[in-house]
């Protein structure tokens, strides 16, 4: 078990680290959102991350943390979204090895973009779960390091230093939307304002057709739940046994929002038309989720976390 304390100074190594490597995101206030509810609404604009998404900032914070004979030796995961394309920008950076596993059916415009980064990709299995399982167990019989997702310490302060960047910008934050998949994200986050600032209330989205880390929370253990499609594909999915992030969301978040797959498609609109730039679907999920609670921070400064700008053209064709 991770305790809470950890991870802000975890945060601020992963600070050190990873600052000569990754964008500080612009924090922008919104005048459209803000007015919605009479508060201070400013977008942390991650969607403008290198690989457009906050993963970048864990990948990169996990690779630098390796040894130089682990480097050498080389890392693996498996992904078909952001996490892959941030592993892959990370290694190409530093010139490091490594391997990234795709299920036979992912996107083959994934892949593509994932390969343009650099990474080496192989196939293996039919979907996300059993990709996993495989790059897992490679990476235990080849020596080498694998990177989760979400369930590995350095990853979540690799996330967290988007609070040391809220910290420096906003001298007070009263309330600040995540969307919540596996976790990393909002335990990097929370682990650090909350250090600075106990205060501050954390609230955890997620869309209704998938929100495993939720009812895992209420039920006060790891639960196997299925996710239905969703636009938010970056929060969907399952939780491994023993997950970190799952002890530090019940310590850390202190609210959790889930919006249905309409809210999250008229946020994404919104956003798009107010804000005129490209978001994807997992972070739609914070926007809808602050508009579904907004009355209850009127006055307020708040912060919405854009996580992400990866969204296909086809799946964009269909919010329009």
């Amino acid at each position: 078990m991770v305790n809470p304390e950890d991870i802000a100074k975890e945060v601020q190594l992963a600070e050190t680290r990873i600052r000569p490597h990754i964008r500080e995101t612009i924090l922008e206030h919104s005048l459209y959102f803000s007015q919605r509810v009479d508060a201070n609404v400013y977008c942390k604009l991650e969607n403008l991350q290198f690989t457009g998404s906050f993963k970048t900032r864990g990948a990169m914070n996990k690779v630098l943390s390796l040894t130089p004979e682990e480097q050498r030796r080389g890392v693996v995961t498996a992904s078909t979204g952001n996490h892959g394309a941030a592993v892959a920008f990370s290694l190409n950076k530093l010139n490091a090895s490594g391997i990234i596993f795709v299920p036979e059916i992912a996107s083959p415009n994934k892949v593509e973009a994932i390969e343009r980064l650099g990474a080496e990709v192989r196939y293996f299995g039919r979907d996300c779960v059993e990709a996993e399982a495989y790059a897992r167990k490679y990476a235990s019989e080849n020596q080498m390091t694998y990177i989760s997702p979400y369930n590995d310490l350095q990853v979540a302060a690799g996330q967290g230093t988007i609070g040391i960047e809220l910290s420096r910008r906003l001298d007070k934050i009263d309330a600040v939307f995540v969307s919540l998949g596996g976790g990393g994200l909002i335990s990097g986050i929370a682990g650090y304002l909350k250090s600075v600032n106990p205060d501050v209330q954390i609230i955890g989205c997620s869309p209704e057709n998938s929100q495993v880390m939720i009812q895992s929370v209420k039920a006060g253990k790891i639960l196997d739940l299925p996710s239905l499609p969703t636009l938010s594909d970056g929060t969907a999915g399952g939780l491994e046994p023993g997950a970190i992030t799952f002890d530090l969301c019940k310590a850390l978040v202190d609210d959790y929002m889930t919006v249905t797959e309409d809210e999250i498609r008229e946020s994404l609109r919104l956003f798009m038309q107010t804000h005129h730039m490209m978001i994807e679907g997992a972070a739609g999920v914070a926007v809808a989720s602050y508009l579904k609670m907004k009355e209850q921070f009127k006055g307020m400064n708040v912060v919405i976390i854009i996580c992400g700008a990866n969204i296909s053209l086809e799946v964009l064709k269909g919010v329009l």
